[in-house]
């Protein structure tokens, strides 16, 4: 999502206690760290939940739950065990207090109220940045998209005002993990205080993964770990180049530390260069502009270094504990267990093409011929990812744009003769349009000038639905017919082009097996207003459910969605996420997390876990 879309997402701030964390990357080839995670092998955990504390009953609608433990429950951690938690994670623990409290005179969350958090610089410093990715990314606990956690604290030029500043949906502490120990330490408490737990690395989450009410945080972000080698020696018959990185790392971060290698080298990352791949990315699969070319992420992970969900740091790969090598990849965001660094292929950059495109008529208000764009554009979807390209599109009503259009490996006269056909044929329908081509020496440098950071803070609700090769051949007006629905009802589109069965026809992990098959992958976004009621929210959720959705489906045989950008909220998202894979999946998760030490909205073997009390307490159903 490029930030011409997203400008509409306010802002924060950072509080004047928050943290100043030294990141660093090292580049080295065939460095240390490297050579001892593999070295580091350790048989299958104990796993032993004897310690997990119980759930605290409850009841809803004369139905019998068990719920985690929260601010005002008799079963609420002492502060002397709070602090005993901050010393055992080097006092690393944080009472939260979100960024944009420092506009405000005062902050309430569930801990209490805390004065004078007022700070004009602070706040000058959030209404600044409110919308800059990599500033969020660097707090404690900021979202990307921030609807999840209720969005109750922005930035305000008065700090008077009537709205406030509350904590919304998000967690009381944040545990600003440094060591594998203090994930560890993090974990053991949160299960024997049965606490919720929430995994984040960047907050770069669509759907609430990385956020929960009343919540202790676990932040991954500070593992910046990064080292290459020439040759992996397994486990596994792959021996080509390899490179581990640790959980807090980014995209951006690893291809610019990739392009640094003599030669360069690049690997499959996300198009957002502010994800962070060792986390909810990896674990959903991971799509970015190499895997027409290269597959999903996963299809070139060879090792994880884990904590479980019983405190034990566990080797993972397709000789150690098997079965969760095969779920981490593509079985579900903060699901299984927590990554500490993974270990994945590299392979050399390549000379690439670019291309953008652009059809604005918001000025001319001709909407049958602007509409053409998009239609004459998806005319030619299977026929770009067949030549091997990667394409990125938005579209909103009266405005159609494509950046970037990737061609890795390809020469500039190759990129051309496949897009000859769609280009006569706008010219032919008259459709006016602003076209650039260009080559780069790399794909990296392609990377860095035409592809866009997002803008964060967006508050919006979030639908979707991938579309085949078959659907394309059978049914682009139907396809059409989807797209216009969405924008009729106030949403507007992030597509992804994407072959990544081209070259990469199977592999050995958990992702929906009709991802092989599909063609184009289309976000839908319906932005929310910061102080919509929820009734209103209601009213939006359905029109996601019940109507744009369902034409996506119309128009569609796939059955497939992304499990991190898609609504977790819709019917069967079992099958849509991952389809055959998902009885699998539940048998892993009840080997591995049995207690539900870990959650994540609508991934394996969540069923019996729900949300009550309007968004804060995470129950389940006895």
């Amino acid at each position: 999502m490029q930030s011409f879309l997203l400008k509409a997402a306010a802002a924060a701030a950072l509080f004047p206690t928050a943290w100043a964390q030294n990141l660093t990357t090292n580049g080295t080839t065939n460095g240390t760290l490297f050579t001892t995670l593999l070295a580091a092998g350790r048989p299958t955990p104990k796993l032993d939940f004897r310690d997990t504390a119980p759930l605290v009953p409850a009841t809803y609608d004369g139905q019998a739950y068990g719920c985690k433990c929260y601010p005002g429950d008799s079963c609420w951690p002492t502060l002397n065990k709070w602090n005993a938690l901050n010393n055992s994670v080097s006092g690393n623990l944080i009472r939260y207090i979100p960024a944009a409290a420092a506009c405000h005179n005062s902050f309430t969350g569930p801990l209490g109220t805390v004065s004078n958090t007022y700070d004009a610089a602070a706040c000058a410093d959030a209404q600044a940045n409110w919308l800059d990715e990599d500033w969020t990314v660097s707090k404690p606990a900021e979202y990307i998209w921030s609807y999840a956690t209720n969005s109750t604290c922005t930035p305000a030029d008065d700090p008077n005002n009537t709205r406030g500043c509350t904590l919304g949906y998000v967690g009381v502490y944040v545990v600003m993990a440094k060591k594998e120990a203090h994930i560890s330490n993090a974990i053991d408490f949160a299960r024997k205080n049965n606490i919720r737990l929430i995994v984040r690395n960047t907050g770069h989450d669509f759907l609430g993964r990385s956020t929960g009410y009343g919540a202790l945080i676990l932040n991954t972000h500070s593992f910046q770990s990064i080292e290459f080698t020439n040759r992996y020696t397994g486990p596994g018959s792959y021996r080509g180049g390899a490179v581990t990185i640790g959980a807090g790392v980014q995209g951006r971060t690893i291809l610019t530390a990739a392009h640094n290698q003599s030669p360069p080298l690049s690997v499959v990352t996300g198009e957002c260069p502010t994800v962070g791949v060792a986390g909810g990315f990896i674990q959903g699969g991971g799509h970015g502009p190499w895997t027409t070319l290269k597959g999903f992420s996963v299809d070139n992970v060879l090792a994880f270094r884990v904590m479980t969900a019983s405190g034990e740091i566990t080797e993972v790969n397709e000789s150690q504990n098997a079965d969760l090598f095969w779920a981490l990849k593509g079985g579900g965001p903060a699901t299984f267990a927590v990554i500490l660094s993974l270990t994945m292929k590299t392979f050399p950059d390549l000379p690439s093409v670019g291309a953008t495109l652009y059809t604005n008529f918001t000025n001319a208000f001709d909407y049958p011929t602007w509409f053409k764009s998009p239609s004459i554009f998806h005319k030619y979807a299977n026929d770009f990812v067949d030549s091997g390209m990667y394409i990125y599109y938005e579209m909103v009503p009266m405005l159609f744009t494509v950046r970037p259009f990737v061609a890795i490996n390809q020469t500039v006269a190759q990129f051309n003769a496949t897009m000859a056909p769609f280009l006569a044929e706008m010219n032919l329908e008259g459709v006016p349009y602003e076209y650039m081509v260009k080559s780069y020496p790399t794909f990296y440098d392609l990377y860095m000038d035409l592809f866009e950071a997002e803008a964060a803070h967006t508050n919006a609700l979030t639908g979707g639905w991938a579309f085949s090769h078959d659907d394309f051949e059978t049914n682009t007006p139907g396809i059409m017919g989807g797209l216009q629905t969405a924008m009729d009802n106030g949403g507007f589109m992030i597509g992804h082009l994407f072959n990544s069965g081209l070259h990469v026809p199977s592999g050995d992990n958990a992702l929906h097996p009709g991802w092989r098959n599909i063609t184009d992958f289309v976000i839908s976004a319906f932005l929310v207003s910061d102080d919509a009621t929820i009734a209103e929210k209601d009213a939006l959720n359905s029109v996601v459910k019940n109507v744009a959705d369902p034409a996506f489906r119309a128009a569609s045989t796939s059955g497939v969605t992304y499990v991190n950008e898609a609504d977790p909220l819709q019917d069967n998202w079992q099958s849509h996420f991952w389809g055959s894979n998902y009885p699998r999946l539940l048998t892993t998760r009840a080997k591995w997390d049995p207690k539900g030490i870990f959650y994540a909205v609508s991934t394996p073997g969540t069923e019996a876990w729900e949300i009550k009390d309007y968004g804060t307490r995470l129950c389940k159903k006895l």
